[in-house]
């Protein structure tokens, strides 16, 4: 049974930083790229951060400079390091992975809330 389970997201102040985390299971981690997306009420979903299976990186251009990507594959794990956090931050993060072996095979994680309010 594949599961991405995410965590790390809370309250927050304007300015501040949050971890976001999504472990996987039932996958070969390694051959998934993997992406966190957005989505803020009322808006449609909007990439935030990518990384390959090789760890090429790519961000959205609403968190570049602000936000890192980053996988450790020995844990089944990709992160996502959230600094200088803005109110427009607010939103669902959904954690995806797609399989560069089978294209078809792609899954969602259930979403973790950051709220960016002082």
């Amino acid at each position: 049974q594949v599961q991405l389970v995410e965590s790390g997201g809370d309250l927050v102040q304007p300015g501040g930083s949050l971890r976001l985390s999504c472990v996987t299971s039932g996958i070969t981690f390694r051959h998934y790229d993997m992406t966190w997306y957005r989505q803020a009420p009322g808006k449609l979903r909007e990439l935030a951060a990518a990384i390959t299976n090789n760890g090429s990186t790519n961000y959205g251009d609403a968190v570049k400079g602000r936000f890192t990507i980053s996988r450790d594959n020995a844990e089944n794990t990709v992160y996502l390091q959230m600094n200088s956090l803005k109110l427009e931050d607010t939103a669902a993060y959904y954690c995806h992975a797609k399989s560069r072996v089978i294209v078809s095979r792609e899954y969602w994680g259930q979403g973790t809330q950051v709220t960016v309010s002082s």
